[in-house]
């Protein structure tokens, strides 16, 4: 499914296949350049969000927010950026300090009052939650009547389901991380069942379209073309391909 975006997108930004490209060139530097990597990604995680949400003024909350990188992406783009983590470590890789907006606490427990946000934001999060609808859920809980909620997962079927254990996650999750402990001598970082949940596109859009306080407005392949939107409408061929899973979502319903 996919309906036009409620804001236009910037001139800038294009979900075409150089876009693709540029993200993929980014991933494979991932371990040698972590800076590089995290910053083209926060850009244009902000650039895509801002497709959905006008971000000049608003007041938002990042569920995940890990070192900081998606904090100077968004508030570059004029956004009141409050972030939340379950772990300290996270929030410090990379050498990064997290800001005074960032708070350490549980993704399905948020520390905010009902509808304290106009934008609520996770990015490859839910996947390593072990409830990740209540996660959702709270999610909806503070973003303001007419406020924007935009979650993105990778998707366990896909090629990076099983993270740095795949592509051995095929074979299931306790395997692949026996054999990535074998091959490299030490624990894989996202353990399976502990810090890593296998979560399908088809669990996401249910979630989605149950909802109460919801209307979904897509469900899109994060980072591939626009013109590869209509694989999520097709069970089983979507856990595969569509890589991560982009849902976007109007609390209220109203558009």
């Amino acid at each position: 499914m996919y309906r036009q975006p409620v804001t236009g997108q910037s001139h800038e930004w294009r979900a075409d296949l150089g876009r693709s490209a540029r993200l993929w060139r980014a991933f494979r530097q991932e371990q040698s350049d972590p800076d590089a990597f995290y910053g083209a990604l926060a850009q244009d995680s902000a650039h895509q969000v801002a497709a959905w949400h006008p971000l000049d003024g608003a007041r938002m909350l990042d569920v995940g927010g890990g070192p900081g990188y998606f904090q100077d992406a968004f508030e570059r783009s004029g956004a009141t950026y409050f972030a939340v983590d379950a772990d300290a470590g996270e929030m410090r890789l990379h050498g990064r300090t997290p800001s005074t907006r960032t708070v350490q606490a549980r993704g399905d427990a948020l520390p905010f009052s009902d509808g304290s946000f106009d934008l609520t934001y996770s990015s490859n999060v839910l996947e390593h939650v072990k409830d990740p609808w209540a996660m959702a859920d709270d999610m909806v809980r503070v973003t303001k009547t007419g406020g924007t909620v935009v979650i993105s997962y990778t998707l366990w079927w896909g090629p990076w389901g099983g993270h740095e254990t795949a592509p051995w996650h095929y074979l299931g999750g306790e395997r692949a991380a026996a054999r990535y402990l074998t091959r490299t001598g030490h624990q894989p970082k996202n353990r399976y069942g502990e810090s890593l949940f296998a979560v399908t596109a088809a669990e996401g859009i249910r979630w989605a379209r149950s909802s109460p306080q919801t209307q979904l407005l897509a469900a899109i392949p994060r980072y591939l073309p626009r013109w590869a939107a209509p694989v999520t409408r097709i069970p089983g061929l979507r856990e595969l391909v569509a890589w991560n899973l982009l849902l976007i979502l109007r609390r209220g319903g109203s558009e």
